[in-house]
């Protein structure tokens, strides 16, 4: 129930500069995001204890913790309708609407994480409130993207979401941003094609969700007026922003194993980096037992599982997205770290082409 506690920024900024007339509050969701959860992460620290086998089904079919996620979206939504109506009006400064649109935007990506848990479920309920949780993002294709693209070339360079050894964030967004999306429209395109159908139809995955997004921003420029627009837009673009930096840090610089036919081995838990700081997890679903995630996607989030295979983030992920936005300080950090999980062997990484002649010999294992 914790994990409700993002989409309830979005309801928290009003209400919190009503009655404290402390005007920063308006910028609530990445004060929480970057300072107080790191802080709260550092302070709780890990909590690296499973499931026992013997509860695995049990907690897979309790219902408290879909409706955790199911609740998720009416509180985003609300939210958002609650900002468009202060954007429009001139009760704001700029500078506050501007906070305002920061906030959403970190709900915004925090619901892309509740659209993976439950883009990953085959009920058709969770599947179409997975495309719903996408809608104010705009973000839908990557119902399709994750699901059919990442997943099976996770950790290869083949993956636009796969971040390499020695490329920087900066660099990686644009990469990821458009690869996801022409990957996504090739992998639906393909899906209909073998279905005997054209692009453009109603079972069309990501026609359907882009559409909700459609009938949301519409909805809402309908009964607040254009005003809000750039606001609208801006929370979006932030949201996947923050998206595809957590994509950034989960698989920096690990590469699956070639087998001997050629073919990537399977995805295991060596092929992502985890984290058990339990505030962090909490607050997303334990989207940070990711090594878990990608070996067993079809585990709901409250079974995931932390393995000693699998290589650990020095820090939980709100404190990697701040470290990821400043290049060398995040090299200086993560570069030692892969070239560790693979014992010194650089060659066994997902290494930036441009940046392999010079990053194969620096990073060796004393000793």
């Amino acid at each position: 129930m914790l994990g409700l506690i993002a989409p309830g920024c979005a309801l928290l900024p009003s209400q919190l500069v009503a009655r404290t007339g402390i005007e920063a509050f308006w910028w609530i969701g990445p004060i929480i995001v970057l300072i107080v959860i790191p802080l709260l992460d550092w302070f709780v620290g890990e909590d690296g204890t499973n499931p026992r086998d013997e509860d695995y089904e049990r907690l897979s079919h309790d219902r408290y913790y879909r409706w955790c996620t199911y609740l998720f979206l009416p509180i985003q939504l609300t939210g958002l309708v609650i900002a468009a109506y202060m954007w429009s009006g001139d009760e704001l400064g700029v500078v506050d609407k501007l906070g305002l649109a920061a906030t959403l935007g970190f709900v915004s990506g925090i619901g892309i994480n509740a659209a993976h848990e439950l883009g990953h479920r085959v009920e058709r309920l969770e599947r179409w409130l997975a495309k719903l949780a996408l809608a104010q993002s705009g973000y839908g294709h990557f119902f399709v993207e994750h699901n059919k693209g990442h997943h099976a070339r996770v950790a290869t360079p083949d993956d636009p979401a796969s971040a390499r050894l020695g490329e920087s964030l900066w660099m990686f967004l644009p990469r990821s941003i458009f690869g996801g999306l022409r990957s996504a429209i090739r992998l639906e395109r393909d899906r209909l094609h073998r279905k005997g159908l054209g692009w453009w139809n109603v079972r069309n995955n990501i026609l359907q969700a882009w559409s909700m997004t459609v009938v949301l921003y519409g909805a809402l420029l309908a009964v607040f007026g254009p005003g809000m627009l750039p606001y609208l837009l801006l929370q979006a673009v932030i949201g996947f922003g923050l998206l595809e930096t957590v994509n950034y840090v989960e698989h920096y610089g690990l590469l699956r194993r070639r087998l001997p036919g050629g073919r990537w081995a399977r995805c295991s838990p060596a092929d992502s980096w985890n984290s058990d700081r339990l505030v962090t997890n909490i607050f997303l679903f334990h989207l940070q037992r990711h090594s878990d995630h990608h070996a067993n996607p079809g585990r709901r989030y409250q079974t995931l599982r932390s393995t000693q295979e699998a290589p650990q983030l020095p820090a939980g992920y709100a404190t990697m997205i701040l470290l990821a936005t400043v290049p060398p300080l995040w090299r200086r950090v993560m570069d030692p770290k892969v070239a560790a999980h693979y014992a010194g062997d650089l060659g066994r990484a997902n290494i930036a082409p441009r940046k392999r002649e010079r990053t194969l010999p620096v990073y060796r294992l004393a000793g």
